[in-house]
């Protein structure tokens, strides 16, 4: 699929939480990187007309509509953004890539390995034929991440020896929360585990090359049931008529639905190379509000980073002196760090909004060129993988589970 007047014409599935964060992102590269081709929001669907219609004005998109086959067959898209729940990527990204257009999916790249597989195998045909695809873990795209990835790539941590990761949020902590779709099986796959822990699990193989080779899990769902929302927007939820003690305005309680996916996941894992490695997600974590953490441990050093102060790593070099030791805190504002130079002057800081911006400018630059952009839909499916033995070895008692290489999965 060729550009039209070096334009790429994007059209998007989906307009809530991750619409929006996808929408800034595509209103803002092109101001702000310098691309070999233009992105233009073409396009938004949605299954509510009137909500799709208020969403194209707000977010910036030329036209809506609501039915995605109709914007997978129109001649003048070449981009399909997939910000839908996991429960509809395979149809759609499949479909998508069927009609030779380049696909961008959000994470996790689907709700079952099966799914993932076949996704990931469309995405290799479909690459013979010059049709791009990637995964949307935006969270590779943080500068300071980067750049943590590029400390252990040049060796100055030496061998590495530990992982350790965690993310851990507390939206759902009242049980009067409301069902909506992200508690859901059928729509969601997982809970904490596929929503925030696919983060996590992405996050410590991109940054240390290594892939989690077997683990041992817990999973945990502390409220086994709540009422039925009456509206939802990203991850915000009413109840009809509910007061504080949960009651609804005439005095019953409103009807509840069964929660079937996990609240907290906990496992240990291996990574290649013996590399060990835990791991923690939880939306039960009261007081954090997106506390995602990675640390790595080596012979040489130790490198840190912290979500909620993003634009900072934390540094501990042990081939100093012994009395120069200690943690340093490195800025991550110059220009010669990642993406960087395209903002503001040193020691101005940027925001979770910009990791988006960058994810779109990898993917428009890799489209453009002719390059296969990362995460691939083979890099989603090893998430997934990973995923589903996390929750086979849950299951199973903790379990030691043996995670398969994606690559030997998609050969098969």
């Amino acid at each position: 699929m060729s550009t039209t007047d070096r334009e790429l014409r994007v059209g998007m599935v989906g307009y809530a939480f991750m619409g929006a964060a996808h929408s800034q992102a595509w209103r803002t590269v092109n101001r702000v990187f310098d691309l070999p081709a233009r992105a233009r929001m073409s396009l938004i669907c949605g299954r509510d007309a009137g909500k799709v219609a208020d969403a194209a004005d707000r977010l910036g998109w030329d036209a809506y509509t609501t039915d995605w086959r109709d914007l997978i067959a129109r001649d003048d898209i070449d981009v399909v953004d997939v910000c839908t729940p996991g429960d509809s990527h395979a149809e759609i990204a499949l479909a998508a890539l069927a009609a030779g257009k380049h696909v961008l999916c959000e994470k996790p790249l689907a709700n079952t390995v099966s799914e993932a597989r076949a996704m990931a195998a469309a995405a290799v045909t479909a690459q013979a034929a010059g049709v791009r695809s990637m995964c949307g873990f935006n969270y590779r795209r943080v500068p300071a991440v980067a750049m943590m990835r590029q400390l252990v790539a040049d060796g100055r941590l030496g061998v590495i020896r530990h992982v350790r990761a965690t993310y851990l949020q507390d939206w759902i902590v009242d049980p009067q929360f409301p069902l909506v779709w992200r508690l859901q099986r059928d729509k969601a796959g997982s809970g904490a585990l596929g929503d925030i822990g696919a983060h996590i699990i992405d996050l410590t193989q991109y940054v240390t090359g290594r892939r989690i080779t077997g683990v041992s899990a817990v999973t945990e769902t502390f409220v086994k049931e709540r009422p039925l929302p009456a509206g939802s927007s990203g991850l915000a939820a009413t109840v009809d008529g509910a007061t504080a003690d949960g009651n609804g305005a005439d005095g019953h309680r409103p009807a509840t639905g069964a929660v079937t996916v996990d609240d907290a996941a906990v496992f240990v894992a291996r990574l290649d190379g013996g590399v060990l490695a835990t791991y923690e997600a939880s939306r039960f974590a009261t007081g954090r509000k997106n506390a995602l953490r990675v640390e790595i441990n080596g012979s040489l050093g130790t490198v840190a980073f912290d979500l909620e102060r993003l634009n900072e790593l934390e540094f501990y070099d042990a081939t100093r002196p012994a009395a120069e030791q200690g943690f340093s805190r490195i800025l991550v504002t110059e220009g010669e760090h990642p993406y960087m130079s395209a903002w503001w002057p040193p020691g101005h800081l940027i925001g979770y909004e910009h990791s988006f911006t960058h994810q779109m400018r990898d993917f428009v630059e890799a489209v453009a060129t002719g390059v296969d952009p990362a995460p691939s839909f083979v890099d989603g499916l090893q998430v997934q993988l990973v995923l589903d033995a996390v929750t086979r070895s849950a299951e199973l008692g903790s379990s030691w589970t043996e995670v398969e290489p994606a690559l030997a999965t998609v050969a098969a």
